[in-house]
Formats: C-alpha cells, sequence, structure tokens
C-alpha cells in the first residue's frame, strides 16, 4: 500500500507505532519497524541524554528499518534539558523524529540542519496548521477518542480528521480509536495518509508492560476509560480503576492537583507498569482498548491490519460501486 506517508518515511504500511512513556523502548519500536510499520521510541523515557543515545543504538542494533524518536515537551513537572536531548538525536542519525506537547519551532533548526522529519502531534487544527508553517513534515492529529491527552475540545475523528485535511497540504496521520484494518480503511477514507496507533500497540508481544495491563485491555470495552483531569484544563483519557475514580472524586470536591499528585505520580505509574496493579496507578489507554481482544506480536498485528484494510477497500467497498 504507497501513501504520502510511505513514500516520505520509507516505510511498508502506513502505520506509526505512536510514541508512549515506558512503553517506547527499542525492542518495540524495533518490533514495529521490522513489521513494515515505524516504530517509535520515546525519548523521556530514559532519565537522561546518555541512556537515551544507547537506546537508539540498541535500536539501530535490532533493525535495518526506519524508525523515529519521540520528544515530548513541556509536559512534565521536572526539569529537563531539551536540547541535550535533542543534540544526542541529531547526532544519532535518525531521520524522523515525532514531536508532541508544545511547539517543535525552537528545535526545527536543529532538525532541519540533521535531515530530520519531524511529525508533530496535535489536537486541533489550528495547532496543525502552526506546525505547518514552522515546517514540520507531516502532523498527527489526535482525536478525541485518542489516550493520553485529547484536548479540551473533544472533537472526534470522523470530523476532526477531514477537517484538517481541508486545510493543511502536509500529510494527515490519523491519530485516536484506530486498532485495526477497518480503522485504517476509513482514515485513508477521510483523506489521511495513515493511522497513528498507541493502545494498539501497547497490547503485543513485545510491548516491555505487564501482563496483567494487556489482559485487562483484552478485556475491555469501549466505556470503560475515564475522562481525568478536566477542571485542571489538561484533560487526559485513562483506563477506570481505583484511581482514576479517586481523581475524579477529588475534582467533583472542587480539589487541586497536589491532592492528587501522589496517586499519578510518575513513579506510581512505574510501579503499576512493572507490578501488573491495575488499580493502584493511571493506565493511560484509548477507547480503542474496547476493540482489542488479542495479544499478538507487532509482525502479525501489522499484516493482520494491512490485509483487513486491502480486503474492505478492494473487495467489500469495490462491489458497492456501480
Amino acid at each position: 500500500m504507497k501513501t504520502k506517508l510511505t513514500e516520505m518515511l520509507g516505510i511498508e504500511a502506513p502505520i506509526i507505532c505512536g510514541g508512549m512513556m515506558r512503553i517506547g523502548t527499542a525492542e518495540l519500536a524495533a518490533a514495529a519497524s521490522n513489521a513494515g510499520a515505524l516504530g517509535v521510541m520515546t525519548a523521556l523515557t530514559q532519565p537522561t541524554p546518555e541512556l537515551l543515545k544507547a537506546e537508539i543504538e540498541k535500536c539501530q542494533s535490532l533493525t535495518d528499518k526506519p524508525f523515529a524518536v519521540n520528544l515530548t515537551v513541556g509536559v512534565v513537572a521536572t526539569a529537563i534539558n531539551y536540547d541535550d536531548y535533542v543534540r544526542v538525536i541529531c547526532e544519532s542519525g535518525v531521520k524522523v523524529v515525532e514531536t508532541a506537547g508544545r511547539s517543535p519551532e525552537p528545535f526545527m533548526e536543529a532538525f532541519n540542519a540533521a535531515g530530520i522529519k519531524v511529525i508533530h502531534k496535535c489536537v486541533a487544527v489550528r495547532h496543525a496548521l502552526k506546525a505547518e508553517k514552522i515546517g514540520v513534515a507531516a502532523v498527527s492529529i489526535d482525536g478525541f477518542e485518542c489516550a493520553g491527552h485529547p484536548g479540551e475540545e473533544d472533537v472526534t475523528c470522523l470530523v476532526l480528521i477531514p477537517a484538517a485535511v481541508n486545510k493543511l497540504k502536509i500529510p494527515v496521520i490519523a491519530s485516536g480509536g484506530f486498532a485495526d484494518g477497518r480503522g485504517l480503511a476509513a482514515a485513508l477514507a477521510l483523506g489521511a495518509e495513515g493511522i497513528n496507533m498507541g493502545t494498539r500497540f501497547m497490547v503485543t508481544e513485545e510491548a516491555p508492560m505487564h501482563e496483567n495491563i494487556k489482559q485487562r485491555i483484552v478485556e475491555m470495552n469501549e466505556t470503560d476509560t475515564s475522562l481525568i483531569f478536566r477542571t485542571f484544563k489538561n484533560t487526559a483519557r485513562v483506563l477506570k480503576n481505583d484511581v482514576a475514580f479517586k481523581v475524579t472524586e477529588v475534582e467533583k470536591n472542587g480539589g487541586d492537583f497536589g491532592e492528587v499528585h501522589s496517586l499519578v505520580s510518575g513513579k506510581q505509574q512505574d510501579h503499576t507498569y512493572e507490578s501488573g496493579d491495575v488499580e493502584n496507578g493511571m493506565i493511560t489507554v484509548g477507547m480503542c482498548g474496547g476493540l482489542i481482544k488479542d495479544i499478538p506480536s507487532c509482525k502479525d498485528l501489522v499484516s493482520n491490519i494491512m490485509d483487513e484494510a486491502n480486503e474492505i477497500i478492494n473487495s467489500r467497498l469495490a462491489t458497492m460501486t456501480a
């Protein structure tokens, strides 16, 4: 399948394994890339730039296919010297970067000088237009269904993706709610050049996450997520569990973020992902978890999605036209 995205990145399938904190390791990125998609490592999963350098080198030893590094800017509480992370990425030979959070504008000169294509994740068309203006190669648009931070405007992919395609000249990647070939076919019909999946790649054999959490997502339905941090204007979609309930109660009672910080801290999330205690930590997951019913390898996942999408496009839809 050829799209502007596959041509631009040199990948076989128009699928990106989106950058995920704690999950975006060299092993998962390499597995996704070896399957024909674009694997994405997450820079800030590594506590220091030196560890990021080592992780990139590990990924390079595991695949000769293109992969990307995610750099999420300005959404963590701790102070980070982003210039050091950018320097490591630019010196590594990586040719694709996925940015998220704040604008990548401060780093575009360095990325351009290193010949790096930037894909910026955003949640609104106006943000995508700003990203296009500063020279990113493509934008990944997160609809309301997505895991993590969907923004505050609550626009679903069915509207958001074509709205972005209508106004942008650069390729648009559909993100939020995609987990199978039906989603890929739908995204292409909406004008996107591919899909970005996080939750679906979380539930693969190679994802470095406790099996208890993977199994909980397999068992969930599309209504098993919660929106928290709404009153703090930093909405996050997470799995419904005891922590999500407690945070929601604090917000209902007018509490501030300090009252919930210990429940949702990075340290607590690390414990949850490692121990498999699905109730006592924040677990980022999208509504598409309700569509996930197995734990395949990345190779089988990408192959199955491509087979299903091709079947829909070439057989089912083709028979409906006169």
